[in-house]
Order: C-alpha cells, then structure tokens, then sequence
C-alpha cells in the first residue's frame, strides 16, 4: 500500500509563491508517473506537473513558466513550487503516484490552495 500526505498549502494574494510538498511512503523511485493534479470547485481534476517514467516532465500549459516539480528521492518527496499564482489556481492539490509494476494509482488526501486578495 502506498501512501501520499501532501502539505504547504495555504492562502496567498495573487502574484505570491507557495511551496507544496508530498511525502510518499516507500520508495518513489519505482514510479509510472508521480506528481500533481488539482481540482477547483465544480470541475473536474486536472493534471498540473508530472515526472513521467521516460524521464519526462509534463505541465500543463496554464502553469508553464510559473509552476515546477521537483523531487527529493532520498526523501521520498515530491515538490510543487508555484510561483505567479492567479485567482484561477485556485483548487485542491492532490499528489498521485502510478506505480511501474502494475500501473496501480494512489492519490494524497489533497491540500487546499487559495489566491485572494
């Protein structure tokens, strides 16, 4: 069983940076794709930032430039810097893991980002 606990979110005036961070149990070496979604109110949950197994990292367009993953594989976290935020990132974080060997997906319990002035 695998288990994500995500943390760092919190309510920023737009323009300002928040750091989330995922700590993973076990290893996050043995990943399909590890990294970060987000769902706002009313829609659905959408890819932010992966690490893909190719060595890949994929961001959607709405946070190329502004957002960045990052990992820490010695301690089995995974990061979100996002910096520049807008009203419209506003949204639960989720962090999931799809595991190499069966492509099984576990998600975190989510943190809550706010951009309000």
């Amino acid at each position: 069983q695998v288990h994500l606990v995500e943390s760092g979110g919190g309510s920023v005036q737009p323009g300002g940076s928040l750091k989330l961070s995922c700590r993973v149990s076990g290893s996050i070496v043995d990943f399909y794709t590890l990294g970060w979604y987000r769902q706002a109110p009313g829609k659905q949950r959408e890819l932010v930032a992966i690490f893909t197994r190719d060595g890949t990292t994929q961001y959607a367009d709405y946070v190329k430039g502004r957002f960045t993953v990052s990992r820490n594989n010695a301690q089995n976290t995974v990061f979100l810097q996002m910096n520049s935020l807008k009203f419209e990132d506003k949204a639960v974080y989720y962090c999931r893991k799809t595991l190499w060997s069966d492509r099984k997906v576990y998600w975190g319990q989510g943190t809550q980002v706010t951009v309000s002035s």
